[in-house]
């Protein structure tokens, strides 16, 4: 009877002398120098793969269209269901209305931020809601900040030049 560790063995020495005489890889496993490393996957096979899929898809969604239409207008609650939600797919947001004053300043924001907590703790908007508009007042926000700091460092940079001409 022939041992496990016999036969491992034996395969690992016919490997070793097949790598020292014509393998293209190193004793460590990786590919020799100038070893390009085989043929590889031919050019396109992807691309020629999804091409007969596309065709296939296009014959046969024609016919399995034209048949969930016919139980959508048979009856079937399900098939209209799935026709009517690829006609009007559900809107993942909707317009909200809120009571809208220029915001001019930063401090403008604050209470701009307070009526929107107080609209969504009233369940006048969602909490889902309450947060995009919060975002949108953050932006105004900071690009109002943004304005004021561009301003100051231009009134700055005024002061000094007017500060470098009298000491000449």
């Amino acid at each position: 009877m022939v041992n496990v560790t016999q036969l491992s063995s034996v395969a690992v020495m016919s490997n070793v002398s097949d790598s020292q005489t014509s393998s293209p890889r190193q004793t460590n496993g990786h590919f020799a120098t100038g070893n390009p490393g085989g043929p590889g996957r031919p050019r396109n096979a992807v691309a020629r793969g999804a091409v007969v899929l596309d065709v296939l898809g296009t014959e046969v969604a024609e016919s399995i269209v034209r048949v969930i239409v016919d139980k959508a207008l048979a009856g079937d609650l399900r098939a209209a269901e799935l026709v009517l939600s690829r006609a009007w797919p559900m809107r993942h947001g909707r317009p909200t209305e809120v009571a809208a004053f220029p915001i001019e300043s930063p401090e403008d924001c604050v209470a701009a931020v307070g009526d929107v907590t107080q609209a969504a703790m009233r369940g006048d908007i969602t909490a889902h809601e309450g947060r995009a508009l919060a975002a949108v007042i953050d932006v105004q926000r900071r690009t109002i900040e943004t304005v004021e700091q561009e301003q100051k460092a231009e009134e700055l940079d005024a002061r000094l030049a007017r500060y470098k001409e009298y000491l000449k």
